[in-house]
């Protein structure tokens, strides 16, 4: 991959800073090229991207550390693509979000992300044969007509719609919470490897990232805005999947919920979703008719 000479200065950046692209907004701005950041006096660089005095110290220590690294060839040698958001890879859905990501950390087939027809799957991490059933009535239609299936690979749901896509001979893109040298949850390591050998995994962190309670929040927004559907199967009334929701609406994305009896716990968010407008949805087919 072809990265500009601003582009790599940016991955050094965003390896000791990973923060979103509007965090760099003023950065751009004074110093377009990033060339003289580096230069700036401690309190101005806290300024421009708005951190205390000590970090913008402490970042401007390690980027002149980090500064030599060849960043895009070590990353190639772990067949890791950096994708930084002028880059015309970026998908330009996720230029519509308030805060998109600076740099997306690729693995596998970068090409899934240019495909028009995205829906994402998400769900409850407690998920019952429920969510697994009702996705052999939704998944084959959306393989059949070439629809990318994109998910979390968090436990449950996202595991099921995972398998399910390639199950099914269709393709999945899962969107991690963490760098690509880890695994959350560790069950799912086989099938990490599976869909970055030959589907796509996706995350906004530099590899070394760990797992943390704060990075899965900020991953649904990726899960929405990569996406032209929602699709929830099961989830509680509050949960992080209705964090993806949310994102889905603010992004102007059509939203579908699995309805389910009224006695599970785990259905009291698909139906309130449907009591509040989203559409009940019993097969993949409805799906296609709206996408097209």
């Amino acid at each position: 991959m072809n990265l500009s000479e601003v582009e790599k200065r940016l991955l050094a950046l965003h390896y000791v800073f990973p923060v979103p692209a509007n965090r760099f907004t003023r950065l751009y701005e004074v110093d377009p090229e990033l060339m003289q950041y580096l230069t700036f006096p401690t309190e101005k660089l806290a300024f421009i991207l708005n951190v205390t005095p000590k970090k913008a110290s402490k970042i401007n220590a390690s980027v002149v550390v980090n500064s030599a690294l060849p960043f895009e060839e070590l990353y190639d040698s772990y067949g890791i693509i950096p994708i930084p958001f002028t880059n015309p890879l970026y998908p330009k859905s996720l230029l519509t979000m308030f805060d998109p990501p600076a740099v997306l950390y690729v693995q596998g087939d970068a090409q899934l992300l240019a495909e028009k027809m995205k829906v994402s799957i998400i769900g409850s991490r407690k998920a019952t044969f429920y969510s697994e059933k009702s996705l052999t009535f939704i998944v084959p239609p959306l393989v059949k007509n070439n629809v990318i299936i994109v998910s979390g690979l968090a436990s449950g749901a996202d595991t099921f719609a995972h398998q399910s896509a390639i199950k099914y001979g269709g393709k999945t893109i899962a969107v991690l919470g963490h760098g690509l040298f880890h695994i959350y949850p560790k069950e799912n390591s086989a099938l990490k490897d599976e869909i970055g050998k030959n589907h796509l995994l996706v995350t906004e962190y530099p590899p070394y990232v760990r797992p943390e309670r704060w990075t899965f929040p900020m991953r649904n927004r990726i899960i929405s805005g990569l996406a032209n559907a929602i699709i929830v199967t099961e989830a509680a009334k509050k949960s992080g999947t209705m964090s993806t929701v949310e994102h889905a609406l603010e992004h102007g994305k059509d939203v579908y919920a699995v309805p389910g009896p009224i006695t599970s716990r785990l259905s009291e968010g698909p139906n309130n979703m449907i009591s509040e407008g989203a559409e009940p949805l019993s097969n993949g087919y409805q799906v296609i008719e709206a996408l097209r």
